[in-house]
């Protein structure tokens, strides 16, 4: 198959899934086209399989901004002209989907791709659901082939807001490159401090990287340190309280990293204290890694971590009760060390060899006419 993939760039988990699935499809000989506005952050090597096509923006004075939107639809059209493409996978509805929506009505005939949209979390439940934008969503996902959710919560979300088919939602789950994402094989002696505790995250206000800082301020007794990996709108905050209440020797901001794996690898615990996730990439990929998860229980995160088993899920803003759960994992060892097991378990259910035959399955029965 002949399968165009759009996606955002940027260091999250639409744009990191979009671009394993890109990998993997391509690994599996399908030829993959890979839309976006600049590299994404996972296309790591080359592969003869995977093209990529960068989204030009072309500044014109009459405009008061680049119109991305349409720069994505003249790309699409673009590439189907020589290449006819079998599916556009859309990872977000806006403008993704549109766009891809409106490609094909631009091609008619010669543009008979078939149109996957996925939705990831806050392109329907935040800007989705705001009034101005919520009419050209739900146009998006109506006239979309087929519909993915990364997880049961994001579906409902679907069907209950935007009236959609709950038939025509496939619930396929994030899924995580075992091989890659793997434990260090340690000992219990290797149990000791200082305790590393991870945040990775694109650092926007729905991710609460903050509360991961106060989290570190209630473990004062504890030799742990935070290391806070990404970037985003809400960095330059954190880094002003870590000043301000003097944590810099236990809090290191590392940026956007492009291999998170030995990071993952040397964490006692990973932090999400997301106010709202569709699923937790992250925290899947560091529960592949052995890493146990400290989360908010919101979204779909249930889903993937269950209480007390990989981690904890502490109910939202509880801050004192998400650092009193890191502070049972740190001075537990066997706690410690039966969620390690437990995590890595639990993170090879969604082995990527296991949810991309679902996409090449979709794919099929969308071309079939069967979704």
């Amino acid at each position: 198959m002949k399968v165009g993939i759009v996606c955002f760039p940027t260091y999250g988990g639409s744009g990191v899934v979009a671009t394993e699935l890109a990998h993997e499809l391509a690994e599996r000989g399908h030829e993959v086209h890979l839309i976006s506005s600049s590299i994404p952050v996972r296309l790591r090597t080359y592969s003869p399989n995977i093209y990529f096509h960068e989204v030009r923006q072309n500044e014109y004075p009459v405009f008061e901004s680049p119109l991305y939107g349409l720069h994505i639809a003249a790309t699409i059209t673009q590439v189907n002209s020589y290449i006819p493409l079998d599916i556009i996978h859309a990872h977000y509805a806006l403008p993704h989907a549109v766009s891809a929506i409106l490609a094909r009505q631009i091609l008619r005939d010669s543009g008979s791709f078939k149109i996957i949209t996925t939705l990831h979390g806050t392109d329907v439940t935040l800007v989705g659901v705001d009034p101005s934008f919520f009419p050209i969503t739900k146009f998006a996902l109506e006239n979309s082939d087929c519909l993915t959710a990364v997880s049961k919560y994001l579906a409902g979300v679907i069907h209950n807001h935007f009236g959609i088919r709950e038939d025509f939602i496939r619930v396929i789950p994030n899924f995580v490159d075992i091989e890659r994402f793997k434990p260090l094989h340690l000992t219990r002696e290797d149990f000791k401090p200082p305790f590393n505790l991870v945040h990775i995250s694109n650092f926007r206000p729905v991710k609460r990287p903050l509360l991961a800082i106060r989290a570190l301020e209630h473990l004062q007794d504890l030799p742990a340190r935070l290391f806070m990996v990404g970037d985003g709108p809400e960095r330059s905050k954190c880094q002003q309280y870590v000043i301000e209440k003097n944590l810099t020797d236990r809090v290191t901001f590392l940026g956007k990293q492009e291999d998170i794996v030995p990071i993952l690898q040397q964490a006692h615990v990973f932090l999400l204290p997301s106010d709202l996730e569709s699923f937790g990439l992250a925290g899947l990929e560091a529960m592949s890694c052995g890493v146990p998860v400290v989360a908010m229980r919101t979204g779909g995160l249930p889903e993937l971590i269950e209480d007390g088993v990989q981690g904890f899920c502490v109910e939202k803003n509880r801050i004192e009760l998400f650092a009193r759960r890191i502070r049972d994992i740190l001075t537990n060892p066997d706690l410690w060390w039966r969620m390690r097991a437990k995590a890595r378990e639990r993170a090879l259910q969604f082995d990527a060899r296991r949810i991309i035959p679902l996409y090449i399955e979709l794919y099929k029965d969308v071309l079939a006419y069967k979704c």
